[in-house]
């Protein structure tokens, strides 16, 4: 059995800061009308549509790593507020197809710069956005991201 850890899991850490990180959006972007979760829909949806593509709501989903359900309540909510339109995708008509309106576009640029500003207050104390340091913390979160979880597979303490 491994030895209890002195001082905060890395766990602990990643909850922490991503608590921190998501009360601060919400928080910059109450201003404009969004919440951080309608915010990672919008800004997704927008990088997305910038690169060609139209995507359904389960891609979003799949994208932004929220549960399919909870972003289907979000685009519903972003819909009434008229920054999205939702339609049926005519090759599955299950499938809804999601686009930023003008004036979704116009609140997301917006809150995308809000957010930006937001990134590099939290970067600075790594170099900031372009610093090496930053590079490095990138590719480390995203080989914990991209690492699988399976919270019933038996850890070693149990086998």
């Amino acid at each position: 059995m491994s030895p209890v850890p002195e001082g905060p899991t890395p766990g602990f850490l990643v909850w922490r800061l991503s608590m921190k990180w998501r009360v601060a959006v919400d928080r910059a972007v109450a201003p404009l009308g969004l919440t951080h979760a309608q915010y990672s829909l919008v800004a997704s949806l927008h990088g997305m549509q910038r690169a060609g593509e139209r995507p359904s709501q389960r891609r979003l989903a799949d994208h932004t790593g929220l549960e399919p359900l909870y972003v289907s309540k979000l685009a519903r909510s972003l819909e009434t507020a008229g920054l999205i339109e939702r339609t049926r995708d005519p090759r599955d008509p299950r499938a809804m197809r999601v686009t930023l309106t003008e004036r979704g576009q116009d609140v997301t640029r917006r809150a995308i710069e809000v957010v930006h500003g937001l990134l590099e207050q939290l970067l600075a104390p790594l170099g900031g956005l372009d610093a090496p340091h930053t590079r490095e913390f990138v590719r480390d979160l995203m080989s914990l991201l991209d690492a699988p979880l399976d919270p019933s597979a038996p850890t070693k303490e149990q086998s």
